[in-house]
């Protein structure tokens, strides 16, 4: 059995590389696991306005984390509040942008009073942002009157800014976090377990060259055609609630092919982490055995075992 995983950016070349195994090579993959998949179709501007749709369950996760939803909201756990907030996104959210100038100034409060509900933002904000919220203010925006901002690739993370009135936050205090561990790891494990001992610099996140990513291609499809010419590859997608991806995966899909049987290979595992949801140790967990679940199936002298 073979198996292909990739990670972030990496989510696409695995997408880009199931088909071209295929194809190009006679190389059939069992499955494809991809973890925190955002833009596999042309980019995130694919799905124009409905962008600030597909960003509400993020922000209403991370304001459920950081305890600034209602009380009512706040009491439920966080799938069954997110169940809701998924449907109006996609129902009368996705409505309302699509409508613009065209909503009343009493749908146009009542639009404003759910949003700032399910975000922990003002009504105020809300109102003034034409109800079209962007993930760079609402990281900054979300625990101002804290002084603290949260983070870009897991936002259960906060930062500290030189002063709390400016649009955007200065640095991703998840990534600020997780570098200085995820260097001395990879530098550890390469030299000591590897025996890989070299001088250049390891780029934990960085531009990867010679590798040319090219943004308008639809690696969605390319995935599609694997799939469809390989009646036995299946793709897993891991996506963390508190990562700036989530719910792409789940709107990426909906579009991904019409066809039951296509679409029934393709299960999404959520987290409660972020971009990377292994470093949250029940994440971790759950990640493995959903992975092993995965895997297994596919290795007949394993699951005899």
């Amino acid at each position: 059995p073979k198996f292909l995983i990739g990670e972030s950016y990496g989510s696409r070349r695995a997408a880009g590389l199931s088909s071209l195994l295929a194809i190009r090579h006679g190389i059939d993959l069992n499955g494809v696991i991809l973890v925190s998949a955002g833009s596999l179709g042309h980019q995130y501007g694919n799905f124009g306005m409905l962008e600030y749709a597909i960003n509400l369950p993020h922000f209403a996760a991370t304001a459920w984390y950081h305890k600034r939803l209602p009380s009512d909201l706040q009491a439920k756990p966080l799938r069954e509040m997110l169940d809701e907030v998924e449907a109006f996104a996609l129902e009368d959210y996705a409505l309302a942008l699509l409508k613009g100038n065209r909503l009343t100034a009493s749908e146009r409060r009542e639009m404003a009073r759910r949003l700032a509900r399910y975000t922990g933002l003002s009504e105020a904000y809300v109102e003034s942002a034409h109800l079209r919220i962007t993930r760079k203010r609402f990281r900054k925006e979300l625990l101002r009157e804290e002084n603290r901002t949260v983070g870009r690739i897991d936002t259960r993370y906060k930062g500290i800014d030189s002063d709390s009135v400016g649009e955007f936050y200065e640095f991703d205090p998840a990534t600020a976090n997780i570098r200085g561990t995820c260097t001395a790891t990879i530098i550890s494990y390469l030299r000591n377990d590897l025996g890989y001992e070299v001088d250049l610099k390891y780029e934990v996140s960085a531009e990867v060259s010679p590798w040319k990513d090219a943004p308008d291609l639809n690696l969605l499809e390319e995935l599609r055609s694997a799939m469809a010419q390989n009646p036995y590859l299946r793709v897993l997608v891991a996506d963390g609630y508190y990562d700036k991806l989530y719910f792409w995966p789940e709107v990426t899909f909906s579009q991904f092919d019409f066809n039951p049987e296509l679409r029934s290979r393709v299960r999404i595992a959520t987290y409660e982490g972020g971009h990377m949801m292994y470093i949250h140790k029940a994440s971790l967990a759950k990640m493995k055995d959903d992975i092993a679940e995965f895997i297994i199936p596919t290795t007949p002298e394993w699951t005899s075992q």
